[in-house]
């Protein structure tokens, strides 16, 4: 661990002060089990400042910069052998077995969501002694017993082909994203799109008749489907017209804070009696504002309580980011603002603490002291074990599985 992790770690137990046979048992039960992130991002490297600065003197678009600064972040763990690691001891820190890792981008376009995808492909092929894309549940716990790590891939939309002719050959990118390695797909963020509302629209339209041809194909294609980011009945229309269990992977519980980004409680009775789960997310501003740590272990409470320790999981919506990275970008100057994204359509004050930098009881890397502050609150192993990994893992196997669930 470095200084940052440290702080991060330290900032956890100032708030939980496990006692010994606590920490003890938590940490001992985290490095046993599975954990699989329901929803995450691999430690992330650094930009090339150099290549910024390029970028920016010859006027690249403010889309054409962003894609270059995610690209360096995702393959200089690959290509720089120092930042690569930092990369292995940042996620050795969280102790994390599997990530369902974000590796699509935000829409419905097949090559931007490409573009991603092939990220994450390019460091498992470079970086397989130590992380590899999983095809398969099986796949996972056979890297987990081999001392790696996984990728599992979910997109951030549903690939559409865009020729608006027939609903099977519309769809039919469904299947080619899933032979590409994609487990998971959002069926909206955010916004309206043709599949149903977002979770930031003003009115929640529903489900589309698209939307639920759409989940058909998913459920027979082997793709969960996600509605972390859909409107509360879109969510709710989903859970009744899937199949297959269906998932908000990474959410928070709008009964103790109403953000948009929260599920209510009829939203995740229908996840639940899908057999699907509810992820529970790092994002301070959508658990309150709170960096809190026990903020998001009473999120977790609730749904155990409220709905079975069955449906719930940890899908931490955040990621290390190397140390050196804001020093590299300081380097590059300043980077053009640019128009405002569909972000600013959302309800005023959502974004506030969304993403903070200083060192904070939330880190990714406190992974294992997530699992200590289920000791504490009285789980039992086994119900640990479910909640950190084993709902996530049953809900990828019965995605595989031939007909409904």
């Amino acid at each position: 661990m470095n200084s940052y992790i440290e702080l991060c770690r330290q900032a956890a137990l100032d708030i939980l002060k496990p006692g010994k046979k606590e920490l003890d048992r938590g940490l001992s039960l985290h490095r046993e089990s599975l954990v699989f992130d329901a929803y995450g991002f691999a430690p992330r490297g650094i930009v090339d400042s150099k290549k910024l600065q390029d970028a920016v003197a010859s006027g690249a678009s403010r889309e054409k910069i962003r894609a270059l600064t995610e690209e360096m972040e995702a393959i200089s763990n690959a290509t720089i052998p120092d930042v690569g690691e930092e990369f292995r001891r940042a996620w050795d820190a969280s102790g994390v077995s599997c990530i369902f890792q974000n590796a699509g981008e935000e829409g419905q376009d097949p090559l931007k969501l490409l573009k991603r995808m092939a990220r994450y492909i390019y460091i498992s092929d470079k970086m397989s002694g130590y992380v590899k894309k999983a095809a398969n549940p099986e796949e996972i716990m056979s890297l987990k017993a081999d001392g790696r790590r996984a990728f599992y891939l979910t997109c951030n939309g549903v690939p559409l082909a865009g020729r608006w002719e027939h609903v099977e050959d519309e769809l039919e990118y469904i299947h080619i994203f899933f032979q590409l390695g994609c487990r998971m797909m959002h069926l909206t963020y955010n916004r309206q799109n043709l599949l149903g509302s977002g979770c930031g629209e003003c009115f929640d339209g529903g489900l589309s008749d698209m939307g639920r041809a759409a989940i058909l194909e998913m459920n027979k294609t082997g793709i969960i489907v996600d509605v972390a980011h859909s409107g509360n009945r879109t969510g709710l229309e989903a859970a009744k017209a899937s199949q297959k269990p269906m998932v908000a992977s990474h959410s928070v519980c709008a009964s103790l804070n109403n953000h948009c980004r929260a599920k209510t409680d009829d939203t995740i009775r229908a996840i639940a009696e899908s057999g699907g789960y509810v992820g529970i997310c790092c994002i301070p501003g959508f658990l309150g504002g709170n960096q809190d740590i026990a903020a998001f272990l009473d999120h977790i409470d609730y749904i155990a309580k409220n709905f079975g320790v069955d449906y719930v999981a940890i899908g931490t919506d955040c990621g290390y980011v190397s140390t050196r990275n804001a020093e590299e970008r300081a380097k590059a100057g300043q980077i053009p603002a640019g128009l405002p994204g569909f972000e600013g359509l959302w309800p005023a004050r959502s974004l506030d603490n969304t993403y903070v930098e200083e060192p904070h009881s939330l880190a990714w890397t406190n992974w294992p002291l997530f699992t200590v502050g289920l000791v504490q609150r009285g789980y039992k192993d086994e119900e640990i074990q479910k909640i950190i990994g084993g709902n996530v893992l049953r809900v990828a196997r019965a995605a595989l599985l031939p007909g409904g669930n």
